[in-house]
């Protein structure tokens, strides 16, 4: 039996997901877990990796995929959650490197009806093309602090939200801190199975990126009342930089003047199709 279900959500980005799994080698939390490669129909190279790199590293991995035609990211976590085999999932995106004690953060934290909410450091263009670099060439990167600190100067493309890098174990420094309304970001959560199969996962209707793997979750999770508890300063994430996303304006309409008006939990369109 695993303790929990890591479940990291791909397109083509290869090179990426090896610093991720690089990371995930590296992990302070030692006992077992899986870890799931929700595959968006990257095509045969993305195969070809998987395969390989299973069977370097030391870790337990498994690419589930589909057919490429269109953006079906919820399609795919949704085909993850019916593949894990832990009662308890954790989600990252595959641009976004876990700090050291990621995993033992979120798994030491779970509690029953409740999504820890973890938050992200947007590393700058220049940061981000010297881990990429450093990685290819030694197998190797770092992020430090004040690498981060002096990105975060720069005029443009620079780091942000460095302070969310500062790994906090102190609960009533965290506290203090955490004071804010906790929100979900898709990009770094987990939950317990039970509690995402209640709402019916993850609604496929959503077909382009932005509030569909999140934003729209939350809300549904709240009509039934789950908790949110902050991980900040713990599970921490370092989201490589990118060109904005465009988020659909299609999604925010179904959001707005369809989930929100209904007041409904259970999306129509999830694990189950009805």
């Amino acid at each position: 039996m695993y303790n929990a279900t890591l479940i990291i959500s791909v397109y083509k980005k290869i090179k990426e997901l090896g610093l991720i799994l690089s990371s995930l080698e590296k992990q302070s939390y030692r006992n077992k877990y899986e870890i799931l490669i929700a595959d968006d129909g990257s095509g045969e190279e993305m195969h070809k990796f998987i395969m390989q790199t299973g069977k370097k590293l030391a870790l337990d991995l498994k690419l589930v995929t589909h057919e490429d035609i269109g953006f079906r990211k919820n399609k795919i976590l949704n085909e993850c959650i019916k593949n894990a085999k832990s009662d308890y999932l954790i989600f990252i995106d595959g641009d976004c490197l876990p700090h050291y004690h990621f995993v033992r953060a979120h798994i030491k934290y779970q509690k029953p009806k409740t999504v820890l909410c973890g938050r992200r450091v947007i590393l700058g263009k220049k940061i981000s093309e010297g881990i990429l670099k450093s990685y290819v060439k030694h197998k190797s990167f770092e992020i430090t602090f004040s690498k981060l600190l002096l990105d975060s100067v720069r005029s443009k493309n620079a780091s942000v939200h460095v302070e969310e890098a500062i790994y906090i174990e102190n609960e009533q420094a965290r506290n203090f801190i955490n004071a804010k309304r906790t929100n979900l970001l898709g990009c770094n959560f987990s939950i317990p199975k039970s509690l995402i199969e209640k709402v019916n996962g993850f609604d496929e209707d959503y077909t382009g990126p932005g509030i569909g793997e999140d934003t729209d979750l939350e809300y549904r999770l709240r009509l039934i009342s789950a908790n949110f508890e902050s991980l900040r300063n713990l599970a921490i994430v370092y989201h490589l930089y990118h060109p904005k996303t465009i988020e659909e304006r299609k999604n925010y309409d179904y959001f707005h003047s369809y989930v929100k008006n209904s007041g409904i939990y259970f999306c129509k369109n999830g694990l189950l199709k009805s």
